[in-house]
This record gives structure tokens, sequence and C-alpha cells, in this order.
């Protein structure tokens, strides 16, 4: 249980204002995130780590020599925004380029290559590595749609000491991914954990049982087992991490013993009595292995093992010295030359200038109004939205969902004031969104209102042609920045019916209202219909099986969202002679 908090929204955010000022010898808050105090007077790669919070001592607390020049730091469990990603890269960058290092998840994949392109239209190189390591959540035959858990640290590590050692950005990504390739992890919850303010955990287990194949934000295990004794239980993690022993790999090993919150030390040390006998008994050398809360999910109760296969570079790295608020190894001194680092200047520029015309100007109120509608049932649904997630997932969809729309009410109404039309406004409800609320569904509700803002333009009221154009832009963007098809259990399968039907209606004729609200009405029983569907994409995949019989709570927002809108959004341009 999260006991100490104030605004559970803001818990994230004090979280991270706190450890900085705790720690304000080795690291600075920037927006986003925070980055080392004391850096390289010559060109050096920035290794950045990102991620949700909730995992401490990842990824703030793994900020500093040997380690990582930075840390992007979005809400619990959630993704960091595109902003977020630029804007600690920009203030951490060293004249040698910027590697992005993060758990292979849908949220995170977006937000960092966004922020990505942006870094490299300015001139900046930039590279991504994704960690995969964990071995329960595909097969091996799908190793690329593994998300990464506690391996993330062994590749971190092996990152930032080859950059502290001056190799150049090509070299640092090289053994990032060849670390990650080598990399297995395989863990098992006991107990769910809780957000702050939450009156419950995301998951709870029947009692003498524990979930076998956990993940880091929250999940329960792939599958429910009785709860074995240490010894029961070390036999399983080990036989399971060496069951996937990479082709051609050495006899020396890096190996962590993770807890994940609420499992003490002393209980992991039991473990390890089981877990380090049978990896030396399987021909291994245990090069400095650690057994401790490296990558945790807030107060879970569980365990992860990590097997990284070493070679001679990769231990050379693996056993360097690092100094940082949570981790240290060795003696990492101070870097050659280096000094404090400036303050960032105030780079707000000027208030944007909006040109709109008279009839964008009368539809922008009402997209406020839509905006406000959909902000009203959010924060209704938001409790349901969670519960809907926490079956399969990490239980943030409502919360991330309220912060989106409460960033995008905000910012829409600031534009509207400063005389935007209906295309900005939407434009700036968009890029709030994807800023504030981070995550899979944040960066793809911001992309989206984006591209819906973009369609309508600022010249005058769209007809309902114009606005049929419009959701078709923003439902594009979606869907090409996603991936996802109709069937893969995402918010795409109450989208594209939505989309489908309104275009056809529109063609067709007819008052707005009815065909919009024939349209939403196609969103949700799409939506319904979903519960049937086993995931195959986002966090829930893993749970597959956990997941049938719950309707998707991506899907389930958007026909929510839609319906609310219609009475506002339909207040279009008519023809000339005609009717409403």
């Amino acid at each position: 249980m999260t006991r100490i908090f104030n605004d559970p929204a803001d818990f994230a955010e004090e979280a991270l204002a706190g450890f900085c000022d705790l720690h304000s010898d080795l690291v600075r808050q920037v927006p986003g995130g925070a980055v080392r105090r004391r850096r390289s007077a010559s060109p050096k790669v920035a290794v950045l780590a990102g991620g949700g919070s909730g995992h401490y001592p990842a990824f703030a607390g793994l900020i500093g020599a040997g380690l990582a020049d930075g840390a992007v730091v979005g809400n619990i469990f959630t993704s960091p925004s595109a902003q977020q990603a630029y804007s600690v890269a920009k203030a951490a960058e060293n004249g040698a380029g910027v590697v992005f290092a993060y758990g292979n998840y849908a949220g995170d994949v977006m937000n960092f290559g966004m922020a990505g392109e942006r870094l490299a239209a300015e001139g900046i190189a930039v590279e991504n590595v994704l960690v995969t390591d964990d071995i329960a959540s595909a097969p091996p035959s799908e190793a690329g749609k593994r998300r990464g858990i506690a391996g993330d640290f062994t590749v971190f590590k092996i990152m930032g000491a080859a950059a502290e050692a001056g190799a150049n950005l090509a070299d640092v990504v090289r053994l990032g991914r060849k670390a990650n390739q080598l990399t297995r992890s395989i863990g098992s919850a006991f107990h769910g954990c809780t957000f702050p303010g939450a009156a419950a955990p995301l998951f709870t287990l029947k009692d003498g049982e524990m979930g076998l194949g956990l993940g880091i934000h929250g999940e329960p295990g792939l599958f429910d087992t009785e709860l074995p004794s240490a010894t029961e239980l070390g036999r399983e993690l080990v036989s399971r991490g060496l069951a996937e022993t990479p082709q051609g790999a050495g006899r020396r090993i890096a190996v962590i013993l993770n807890g994940l919150g609420s499992t003490k030390h002393e209980e992991l040390f039991v473990l390890w009595l089981t877990v380090a006998p049978l990896l030396r008994a399987a021909g291994y050398t245990l090069v400095m292995p650690e057994v401790g809360e490296l990558v945790t999910s807030l107060d879970m109760a569980g365990v992860s093992l990590t097997v990284t296969w070493l070679d001679e570079e990769l231990e050379s790295l693996w056993t360097a010295p690092a100094e940082t608020p949570a981790y240290r190894r060795g003696a990492a001194a101070l870097l050659p030359g280096s000094a404090d680092t400036e303050e960032a200047p105030d780079c707000a520029g000027a208030a944007d200038v909006f040109g709109a015309g008279e009839g964008s100007r009368a539809y922008a109120d009402k997209c406020i109004a839509a905006l406000g509608a959909a902000r009203e049932a959010l924060h209704e649904a938001e409790q349901r939205l969670g519960d809907l997630d926490a079956v399969a997932g990490d239980g943030d969809h409502g919360r991330g969902m309220v912060r989106g729309i409460d960033a995008a009410t905000a910012a829409a109404a600031g534009a509207f004031a400063q005389g935007a039309g209906a295309g900005d406004v939407l434009a700036a409800a968009g890029d709030a969104w994807a800023d504030k609320a981070g995550g899979t569904s944040g960066v793809l509700w911001g992309a989206g209102l984006r591209a819906f803002g973009e369609s309508l333009g600022d010249g005058q009221a769209p007809g309902v042609d114009e606005l049929a154009a419009a959701v078709q832009s923003f439902a594009s963007r979606i869907v090409e920045l996603g991936h996802a098809e109709v069937g893969d259990k995402t918010m795409v399968d109450a989208l594209v019916p939505f989309t489908d039907t309104l275009r056809r209606l529109a063609h067709g004729g007819g008052a707005p209202g009815l065909i919009w609200a024939e349209a939403a009405g196609a969103a949700t029983a799409a939506a319904e219909a979903t519960a049937a569907l086993r995931p195959r994409r986002g966090r829930a995949r893993p749970l597959a099986e956990k997941s049938v019989g719950t309707p998707d709570p991506g899907a389930t927002s958007l026909a929510m969202i839609f319906s609310v809108m219609g009475p506002h959004l339909t207040a279009v341009r008519q023809p000339a002679g005609a009717s409403s």
C-alpha cells in the first residue's frame, strides 16, 4: 500500500522533485526528468534511460558516472511523452550524440521515436536501444516482441560504462544491443502493487499462490500456480532462464536477483542460496552478482532472475565503476575536467499568434464544449476504465485518460483565448494530451487530435463532409503510429467502425447529429465486442487469456468520448438550402 502522498495525481512529480533535492550533488531536475550535475568537458555520448515512474531506483536513481547521463521520467507506469524525452535529451546532450534506452513498450517506442526524429532534424545524432529480456512475454520465435523488465539494468550499466570510457555512439549502441541479446529474465509475483490513492492493489492472488511471468508495471503473472518453497522457486527460475541460453554463449554470467518492491532482502538471500549453487553447478562463473532492488514496481511483492552471458568486452563494462544516487560499484572518480553544468536558460518563446476566420472561431467554441463533455465523462469513468485495464495490464488507463483530457481542455481554452480557430484549438489540445498523459494512449490521442485539427484548419466552420474527413485523418494517424488492426483488441477496434460508418452515412446525406450518433453506436457495440478477443498488441498481449471476457479499455474509452462529443461537433456548417 502506498500511504505517503498528497494529491495522488502529483505523486510522481513530487517524488522526482524530492529525489533531485536530496541528491543535488549528483543530479539536477530538468523538464521531463533529470540529468547529471557534472559532465565531461569533452564530447561524450549521452546515455538516457527512460520509462514510467514507480520503478525506483530505475530510472532516475541510475544517473551518474559510469551509468546514465539522464533519465526521462513519465508518470507511474506510463511512458514519458515525446516532449519530455526531447527536453531531457537537449539538457544532457554533450556533443557526441544521444541514445535512448528503454523497455520494449508501445508507448515508449512511439514517444522516444518521435523525440528522436525531432532531435535528428536539429542535427543531433540519436539512436534507440530497446530492452527485450522478459522470456515469459513472448516465445523465442517472437523475441522482438518481448518486454523489458529487470534486464534494463544490465543493458543500461553496460552502455553507461562504454560511454564513460569514450566509446562513440555507434559502439555504445552496438554494445547495448549485444547485451540485450544475451540477457534473459523471468519473474514471479506474490501480490500486486497499489497506486497512490487507490483502495486496492492492481491484482490479488489466492493464499498460497504465486503468478509466474510478472511484468514491472503491476501486471500479474502469466499464469497462477501453487506457491513453492524457496528451493523450488529457485529451481523454477533457474531452469526457465537457462533453457533460453543463447547459442554460443560463454560460461561467465552477470546475475541479478531483483526484488520488486516489497520482497525483503532476507527473502532474496534465502532464494540466492538455491539460485547461486544451481548456476555454478551448471558450469557458470558468477561475475559480480547483484541481489537487491534495482527495478521495482511500487510496492509489488515479487522477484525476478536476470542472467546476462558475458564475453570479454561486456564483462569489462559490467564490472566497471559507477557512482549514482542508488547504485555504487568501485571508485568512480569524477571525470577529468568536469564542471558543474549551468542551469538551462529559459527557452520560453513568444506567445503563439493565431489567425482564424469567424466561422472557425465559432466552431472552435463547439470543440471546447466537446472536450469538456469528454472530460466530464472520463472523470466519471476513471475507476471503471482502470479496473478494465488492470485485468491484463497495469491499471492506469483511466488515470492516463483523465490526465490527458485535463491537459487538453486547458490547452484548448488557452489557445482559444489567444484567438485560435478550430484547427489550432484541437492541435493545441492534442499536443497537451500527448505531453501530460504519456503512454501509448496518450501519444495516440495527442497525435490523432492534432491530425483532426490540421484537417479542419482555421478558415471556416466545417460541413459534414469536412468533419468526416477530419475524423478519417484522426483515425489514419492513430493506425499509422500504432500499427494496430481490427481484431488486435485495441482502440482501433472501435475507431474503424466509427470512422467507416460516419464516412458512409455522410456521403448519403442526412442530419449530422443522427449520422454521428449512429457511428457512435457502432463504436460502442464494437468496443463491447472486444471482450471476446485475445489481445495481439500492447501490454495485455502476454496476458491474453486473462483478457478474454473483458472489453478493451482503449476501445471503451474511445467509444465513450465520441458518444458525448457528438452533440457539439455536429454543429457544422449546413449546405445552402439544407435544414438541420
